[in-house]
This record gives structure tokens, C-alpha cells and sequence, in this order.
């Protein structure tokens, strides 16, 4: 158990959530629902850092994770969140000038991203893509893409990089500081490199009171400033910081060298929220299971969502499976399996109208116009709601 914040050092935290035996993977999937109710469990113990405002699950083991290639994460199913990556691609190649470059991606998961940014029109850059999960062919687009399964540290110096690129691999990782430093080693050839970090921003879970998105493989969760922290502890230069997608995640430029913002440690707001998050979670979760109880008087319930939101709010609300009919989600990898922890089948769009589903709760309001379009061009009759 992890005593003090693995960002700043500070003994000083103070624990705000904790839930016991919960999966520890949210996307994998298991081949029935006996199995998925025999996944690796593991506990909560959600922190604060009241130094730098780090939040971290104190009582995270990676031992108990697998990721390997049954994990899936994809979300390039979706339309919106398609379009959302086009929109960093663009901004990255035209307001970012990443323009005739080697770019490394660290997490690659099976490369979606990258292959958008490699394959930009006139930006004529190439791409190394390091991620252990990883399934596919080792090199793709006429040879300007390689992936190699494993993780980028010191020993990938060979790769000198341009820019590197780490979306969504950072919050799953219980030392950050280590994570970035071996980003550093691996940069000791690269001293003009810039980096582009995207995670959740905890503010925003918090902030909107998001039960959902406190989940075991989320182990290291930031807030603007702490992410700062995080960066400048190993040397690096922080350029800009902000959120993204709805306000949902942080996005972070940085170099090797250069300028940086000044270093700040602030706490008092991200304590203040994780301590009302406290107060309110036990009745939120009654909330959810007598909104749903009401709802499932018209007829079965789904949720929308198959990914980590989905697989913990079915977890939270319904372990014994006696409210939730399904899970749907858009990605056909998913589809005729089963979530981790409940064993709730995972179905696509379609088969809402076979399960007679009356409602269906949208795990992000980000996705609730694509989903109705989707119901719409399928004439079917199933409600959406956000809770």
C-alpha cells in the first residue's frame, strides 16, 4: 500500500473514496458471464494528496493487471469521438507545427491514433507506436508506421524522436514520476522533442460527481496543476496545459528543454471536492438504483457504454444483474460478450429492439447526440437518458 502521494512525497492525504472487491479490468471482456464474474478483484482506496492535489488509489497492485491483447480499449467506433481525434490531429499538424517529424507514441493501443496523425495530407511525418497490448501488423502505411510491443523506456533510444505522444496511458500507471523519467531516458538523444500528454482531468469527475469514473485501472488521476507537477519534477518544460472534450480531459505540451510555466502547488480546491464527493457517494448510488427501478417499470433497462463508465456504474448499482438488462456499445469486438465483475451481456444498437429495451442510460452526455441518431436511422423506439 502506497502510504504517501507518489507525486510530491507529502505523507500528508487524506482518503476520500473507498469500495472493496471491484474488478480490476474494465475492458476486457470474458467469453460468458461465468467467467466475467470470476475476473481479478481488487480494492479502492482513493487519496488526495493535500501538497499537490494528486489523487491516487493507495491500495493499487499492478500485479493483479493483464494487459494484453483481450484488452480493448478502442472507442473509433464512434463518430464524435472520430471526429474529436481529428480535431487534435489538425491541431497538432497545423497549430503545432508537427511537420516532417518522427513521432513516437507511447500507449499506442492497436494504433488508430497514430495512423491518423502519420497519415495527415502534406504533413509528412512517421511514426513509432510502443504498447505491449498491441495486435496487428508490425508496420503499416508503406513502412512510415512501426510498432514495436513493448514499453518505451530507456532501452528505445535508438528511436530519436520528434515529438511524443501519450493519450490515456499515465492514469493507469502507479508511479507517474517513473513513467515520465523513462520518457526522459528515452529522449536523451532527443533534446529539442517535444510531448503531448492527454488524461482525465479529476476536476471534472469530481466536480460533476461522476461515480463512474473512479475505477481500479485509473490508479493516478491529475488536476491541472498536478499534472504540472508532474512534468516539471523530471526536468521537463511545461508549455501550456488546459482541458479538452467537453472539459472532461487535460491536455499538456511540454519540451525537453525550453521555457517553462512556473511551478505551483495547490491543493485547497481538489481536497474540498473530494470531500463533498465523500458526503454524497453512498446516497448517489441509492439515487441511481431507485431512478432505474422506476424506469424499469416500462420495460428493461440497458446501459450505453460497454468501456470502464459502463463495467463500474453496472458494478456499482448491479451486482446481482437484477436491474440492468444489457450493456450496448458500438464496437463489434465487444458485442456477444460479456463485463467484467457482473456478467451483463454486452449487445450492439440493434439489439435493443429484440431485448424490447425501454430506456437506455448514456454513460457520457458527450455521446447522447450520435446515439440518438443511431436510434433514429434504426426506428427504434428505446429512450435515452443521462442520470
Amino acid at each position: 500500500m502506497n502510504k504517501g502521494c507518489m507525486l510530491c512525497g507529502s505523507s500528508e492525504v487524506i482518503e476520500f473514496l473507498k469500495r472493496t472487491d471491484v474488478p480490476v479490468h474494465q475492458n476486457i471482456i470474458f467469453p460468458s458471464s461465468e467467467s466475467a464474474r470470476m475476473g481479478a478483484r481488487g480494492d479502492l482506496d482513493m487519496c488526495v494528496c493535500a501538497s499537490c492535489g494528486f489523487v491516487f488509489n493507495r491500495s493499487f497492485d499492478e500485479k493483479l493487471l493483464s494487459y494484453g491483447p483481450s484488452y480493448d480499449n478502442n472507442q473509433t467506433c464512434s463518430e464524435h469521438f472520430n471526429s474529436y481525434l481529428d480535431e487534435i490531429v489538425e491541431k497538432l499538424v497545423n497549430e503545432n507545427d508537427v511537420r516532417d517529424s518522427v513521432i513516437v507514441e507511447v500507449g499506442c493501443g492497436r494504433g488508430q491514433f497514430l495512423k491518423k496523425l502519420i497519415d495527415y495530407p502534406g504533413a509528412n511525418n512517421k511514426g513509432y507506436g510502443f504498447d505491449p497490448s498491441y495486435v496487428g501488423p508490425d508496420t503499416d502505411l508503406d513502412g512510415r508506421i512501426r510498432f514495436r510491443k513493448c514499453f518505451y523506456d530507456e532501452n528505445c533510444t535508438d528511436v530519436a524522436a520528434d515529438v511524443i505522444i501519450c493519450r490515456h496511458v499515465i492514469e493507469h500507471v502507479r508511479n507517474p514520476v517513473e513513467l515520465l523519467q523513462s520518457v526522459g531516458k528515452a529522449l536523451a538523444g532527443s533534446p529539442r522533442a517535444k510531448i503531448f500528454f492527454e488524461t482525465p482531468c479529476v476536476e471534472w469527475i469530481l466536480e460533476n460527481g461522476v461515480l463512474w469514473d473512479f475505477f481500479y485501472e485509473h490508479c493516478s488521476l491529475f488536476t491541472a496543476k498536478s499534472l504540472m507537477t508532474a512534468f516539471q519534477r523530471v526536468g521537463f518544460h511545461v508549455e501550456s496545459v488546459g482541458k479538452v472534450f467537453g472539459g472532461q480531459y487535460l491536455w499538456i505540451e511540454g519540451a525537453v528543454t525550453g521555457a517553462s510555466m512556473p511551478m505551483v502547488y495547490s491543493s485547497e480546491r481538489i481536497v474540498d471536492l473530494a470531500r463533498k464527493f465523500s458526503l454524497q457517494e453512498k446516497n448517489s448510488i441509492l439515487d441511481f438504483q431507485e431512478k432505474i427501478t422506476r424506469m424499469k417499470s416500462s420495460g428493461p433497462i440497458a446501459l450505453w457504454g460497454a468501456g470502464a463508465k459502463g463495467v463500474t456504474l453496472a458494478n456499482l448499482i448491479d451486482p446481482q444483474k437484477k436491474l440492468i438488462d444489457c450493456i450496448v456499445d458500438l464496437n463489434p469486438a465487444k458485442q456477444g460478450f460479456f463485463i467484467s465483475g457482473t456478467g451483463h451481456p454486452v449487445v450492439g444498437p440493434k439489439r435493443l429492439k429484440d431485448r424490447h429495451v425501454a430506456y437506455a442510460v448514456v454513460m457520457n452526455p458527450n455521446y447522447m447526440d450520435e446515439n440518438k441518431r443511431i436510434l433514429t436511422d434504426e426506428c427504434i423506439d428505446t429512450k435515452l437518458v443521462f442520470l
